[in-house]
């Protein structure tokens, strides 16, 4: 047993869990490379105002949960919380909104970081599959990614998940609201937290989770009532748009997402069976966000999805992902000699695409054939010393038990035209 363990709030994925994890961030992935989504990586860390100036410093992702540390060199850098803030610095770094083809689309994947309270489906170490449409204002590209998601998950045999929709309007309409908003909130019994961020941000408060405080919510203003007549033919359009698509979805005025920077569309995938963290992704319209952190006007969109999330979300409908094989094929040598031939024949077969493995450490024919059934093989390549007299390899099939002699120059066109 190791002296270390795994840090609080974190596990490490191990085989065969993680070909599940790697297939749903295949599947999400997918369509978004199919829709001329770039794929970016950015750092792990990043400057502490980076988050602070997008995210929102009256946001718990930033006043609470940020993993913040200051380098030898004075610098002050927070492990990423989020992805869209790193990836519009990134292109804006790189001058990818110059290039002349807008909208910039890019699609990440990657770890990210909050300190809070551990539970199932809430991490302090987490991944996420999002992507970013930079700079350009368009109800279209809202609901294409909308449509995307929802077609990554349905690829993956969810069925049980909602989308959420709301608009959070603009700069035009939102102070208004806001406004509204801050004097209705000045009313309730609130704690003096609560009410300092009714102040910085009131929309915050609406996002607040505790019983406490939702069950004061219920007269609130809601921002539809406030909206501009820009955002709401914006929003309307966006509906439509998802609703000939197929794609099924519900108005939920009080939607607000945990960030700051989200304007107009805003929604969320939510799967009632994960209980209170029931949000599986989501994302929404971000105009204002290249400003914030000191680059131009561009309007973007973009979400992010959970992937730890949406493996709890298939475990919960019990679905269970077809994946491959990771090894088809388990060679057994006995002997010296045919352990030289039969690596090499290994060897071939991996270069002609056929997933092989070998049995190392020099075992025994009982022993290695435990090996074989244990690897998930379907067959079994046994080469002794007669077989290599006989020029030929046995072939088992590790299903019937049927076990044929096959000749050494033709075993690998034989594995590829039974695996197909």
């Amino acid at each position: 047993m190791s002296t270390f363990k795994a840090p609080k709030g974190t596990y490490d994925l191990l085989p065969p869990d993680s070909a599940k994890y790697l297939a749903v961030r295949e599947a999400i992935a997918a369509p978004l490379r199919g829709s001329g989504y770039g794929y970016i990586e950015t750092p792990g860390f990043e400057s502490v105002e980076l988050f602070a100036r997008g995210v929102g410093e009256s946001t718990d992702i930033v006043t609470k949960e940020m993993y913040a540390f200051e380098t030898k060199g004075g610098d002050r850098l927070a492990l990423r919380p989020e992805g869209t803030a790193s990836v519009l610095r990134a292109a804006l770094e790189a001058n990818l909104h110059k290039a002349g083809n807008l909208p910039v689309k890019l699609w990440y994947s990657g770890s990210y970081y909050r300190y809070e309270r551990p539970q199932k489906g809430r991490y302090r170490h987490f991944s996420q599959v999002g992507a970013e449409a930079i700079g350009a204002e368009d109800p279209a590209l809202d609901a294409e990614l909308i449509i995307l998601a929802d077609q990554a998950y349905r690829s993956l045999g969810l069925r049980d998940f909602r989308i959420l929709l709301n608009s959070l309007g603009d700069k035009e309409c939102r102070p208004v609201y806001r406004e509204a908003l801050q004097t209705f909130l000045r009313g309730l019994d609130l704690d003096e937290d609560t009410l300092r961020r009714a102040e910085i941000n009131p929309l915050r408060v609406l996002d607040d989770k505790r019983e406490s405080v939702q069950k004061q919510l219920g007269d609130a203003p809601l921002l539809r009532d406030y909206l501009c007549d820009a955002c709401k033919a914006y929003h309307e359009e966006v509906r439509e748009l998802v609703t000939a698509a197929g794609v099924v979805f519900e108005d939920d005025p009080k939607l607000v997402r945990g960030l700051d920077y989200y304007t107009r569309t805003t929604f969320e995938f939510v799967h009632d069976g994960l209980g209170s963290q029931s949000a599986v992704g989501g994302g929404g319209r971000y105009d204002g966000l290249s400003e914030m952190i000191g680059g131009p006007a561009l309007p973007s969109v973009g979400w992010a999805l959970g992937v730890d999330r949406t493996v709890l979300a298939l475990e919960a409908e019990g679905v269970e992902l077809e994946l491959p094989a990771t090894t088809s094929v388990f060679a057994v040598p006995l002997g010296d000699e045919a352990r030289r031939v039969l690596f090499a024949k290994v060897t071939e077969m991996r270069k002609n695409g056929v997933a092989a493995d070998f049995a190392y450490g020099g075992r025994g024919l009982k022993a290695a054939m435990k090996a074989a059934n244990r690897s998930g093989a379907r067959y079994a390549l046994i080469l002794g010393e007669r077989d290599i007299e006989q020029g030929v390899v046995q072939l088992k099939d590790l299903e019937s038990g049927e076990q044929t002699a096959v000749g050494m120059n033709e075993i690998v066109a034989e594995l590829e035209s039974r695996l197909g």
